[in-house]
């Protein structure tokens, strides 16, 4: 090193003074199952994203999924409700459905966001990133409490998606314009398996 150098490095540390000994950093972040799921807040920040949260039973449930799901429905490949199953449909055969109904890997009440996995109950993503209306089932089992419970359940070798309410994004203009990356409608069904029927 040349001695110029040596010379403005020793006058900066001279000016900067003696280096900081860091403090200590708390570590007990809160982990997962720190707290109970909460059903109610998880439909609350469903509809805080403009997304709609409908609460029935077992037993209600072909009732609300008939209200909701149009006429041309997609199902992943053998969903357990009757529809359009896909078996690998073309992207315009999934543009012309009405809708399309999944279940889901879980979901987060901390955050209102559903998760899908691509399993059995959640299908493709194009399945659920084409069609305009996106029908999700989440049973009272499957809501966790926080993002820390989703993170320590799901696979992470699994295609994970994240969703908080239909697809949205601000970036032209600042101007929100749904429907750009997904959905424009998502209806959330939370059936309430400790409720009778």
């Amino acid at each position: 090193m040349s001695t110029a150098r040596a010379d403005i490095l020793a006058a900066i540390r001279a000016a900067i003074g003696p280096v900081p000994v860091p403090g200590e950093v708390d570590r007990s972040y809160r982990g997962p199952w720190a707290h109970a799921p909460d059903v109610d807040l998880f439909c609350d920040r469903v509809q805080e994203y403009a997304a709609r949260a409908h609460r029935t039973t077992r037993s209600g449930l072909d009732a609300k999924l008939h209200e909701l799901c149009g006429e041309r429905t997609g199902v992943p490949a053998g969903f357990p409700f009757p529809g359009i199953e896909d078996e690998l449909l073309d992207v315009q055969t999934l543009s012309s459905l009405d809708t399309v109904l999944t279940g889901c890997a879980l979901a987060i009440a901390e955050t209102g966001t559903i998760v899908l996995d691509g399993g059995e109950r959640c299908g493709r993503r194009a399945l659920t990133l084409v069609p305009d209306h996106h029908v999700c089932i989440v049973t009272t089992s499957e809501i966790v409490a926080s993002v820390p419970d989703a993170i320590a359940s799901l696979d992470p070798r699994r295609p994970l998606t994240f969703i908080s309410g239909p697809s949205a994004t601000s970036d032209i203009e600042l101007t929100r314009v749904e429907g750009v990356h997904g959905p424009r409608r998502l209806d959330v069904v939370v059936v309430d398996e400790r409720a009778g029927g």
